[in-house]
């Protein structure tokens, strides 16, 4: 055990490698898009009972599900952009057709009538041929009143595929949402050694950030903080899929929680807490990640006791949570019964984690949002299942004697995933202590 311990330990303190070139960054991505378009895919049509999917977008109008499909070199949909996915059995897997737009490094066949690209009506009379030598049992189209990840096809285009389709292949259009929106949650077993790279940069900035090499207590604010961030990971490769935040809370001469403003820039002095919440994009995949952290007080060298005891509940919160996360639960179920442990350890919490990978707030189901702690209808009701990665995400508020009492906010957030078996683990890390700046 004590092997396995201090393997974990070394395993997390890795130095963080630099990303690889954009174009060794591609190979490894067309080998995922390859994984999960023969791998995935077949297995999901055929559980969802389609036998044909479309998916169709328009420049700079791309489908949500359109850059799950696609290489990584293909920025936005060709003028219009049809695919074809028909499910030919398994001795013969599903046909990948792309009509408009190029072949993905091999991945679709470029299906044309004509030595010019189709476009227009062109396109729309391809498609009809297509589907009416197949003649398809179903043929599956993304529409959710739901999830937004099955909800592309806009109104226009739908207009005019009902006109190209006629009366009995209109009739044979279903909307198989969960189909697109599994597609999209599912993850490779391939895709997490990468993943856990990309973790340990963002882990390090925040290391970073939150130290003495960025804040001197007094004089720098938290906008100095948040624009450190983003020039520091476009610097190392990365994107940022939202804004960062760095939150300040100081101890006031009252019991209220004194959460200063995010839209100002706040002074961050001697024994103040801070609060980030930062995620990265690299390689289609992003992270989500909030971490804490104190300022010390002259003659200080660790947190005051009740800061301490705080974030730990913070992390038994987390604890809670990943033991009810089992496959099958949706994520209401899982959400109230995590609550009831919570509650049941006397930590007043809030729970509103989501799923991530290809989104940051990506597809599958939700356990919680802030404001929404009675489950959330339709998008809470979705079963966890294996392959999914998760931002654990929650926030316990925790009176701290040193503070007279004082209510602190433990805002944690950390990715986790379900392996094969349905267990959760850890994608790198969790924060175990504060980040401490002298």
């Amino acid at each position: 055990m004590l092997r396995l311990v201090v393997f974990v330990l070394l395993s997390t303190l890795l130095p963080a490698q630099p990303l690889p070139s954009l174009r060794e960054q591609a190979a490894v991505q067309q080998e995922w898009l390859r994984l999960r378009l023969e791998r995935n895919l077949p297995a999901l049509m055929r559980k969802h009972n389609v036998a044909m999917w479309l998916v169709i977008s328009r420049e700079y109008n791309e489908d949500p599900v359109f850059f799950s499909l696609v290489s990584p070199s293909t920025f936005a949909a060709r003028r219009r952009t049809i695919y074809v996915f028909h499910d030919r059995g398994p001795a013969q897997g599903v046909e990948r057709l792309a009509l408009g737009g190029g072949s993905q490094g091999g991945l679709y066949t470029v299906y044309r009538d004509e030595s010019r690209e189709l476009i227009g009506d062109a396109q729309w009379k391809a498609l009809r041929k297509v589907v009416d030598e197949r003649n398809p049992r179903s043929i599956a189209i993304d529409i959710s009143h739901t999830h937004a990840f099955a909800d592309g096809l806009t109104a226009g285009e739908r207009e005019q595929l009902v006109d190209a389709l006629g009366p009995a292949n209109k009739a044979k259009l279903v909307r198989a949402e969960l189909l697109a929106l599994e597609y999209v949650e599912q993850r490779l077993p391939e895709m997490l050694p990468q993943y856990k790279s990309i973790m340990r940069h963002a882990h390090g900035l925040i290391a970073r950030a939150f130290s003495n090499e960025v804040i001197t207590p007094g004089r720098t604010n938290s906008h100095d903080v948040i624009w450190w961030l983003r020039q520091n990971a476009l610097a190392a490769g990365f994107g940022t899929w939202f804004q960062p935040s760095v939150r300040v809370q100081k101890q006031a001469s009252d019991k209220t929680l004194s959460f200063m403003s995010e839209d100002g820039p706040v002074t961050i002095d001697r024994g103040d807490v801070l609060h980030v919440d930062f995620g990265l994009s690299a390689m289609r995949l992003n992270t989500d990640t909030q971490h804490m952290g104190y300022v010390l007080r002259e003659g200080e060298t660790t947190p005051p006791k009740g800061l301490i005891d705080a974030l730990e509940k913070g992390k038994r919160m987390q604890d809670h949570l990943l033991a009810r996360m089992k496959p099958g639960r949706s994520g209401n179920a899982v959400l109230a019964e995590a609550l009831a442990d919570v509650i049941d350890s006397g930590i007043r919490g809030t729970i509103y984690s989501h799923p991530i990978g290809d989104h940051g707030h990506g597809a599958g189901p939700l356990i919680g949002l802030w404001d929404r702690q009675q489950g959330v209808p339709g998008r809470g009701d979705v079963p966890l299942k294996p392959g999914t990665w998760f931002s654990i995400e929650l926030s316990a508020r925790v009176n701290v004697p040193e503070w007279n009492g004082q209510e602190v906010f433990i805002g944690m957030e950390e990715e986790a995933h379900m392996d094969g078996d349905g267990r959760m683990h850890w994608v790198l890390s969790r924060q175990e202590r504060f980040h401490l700046v002298k």
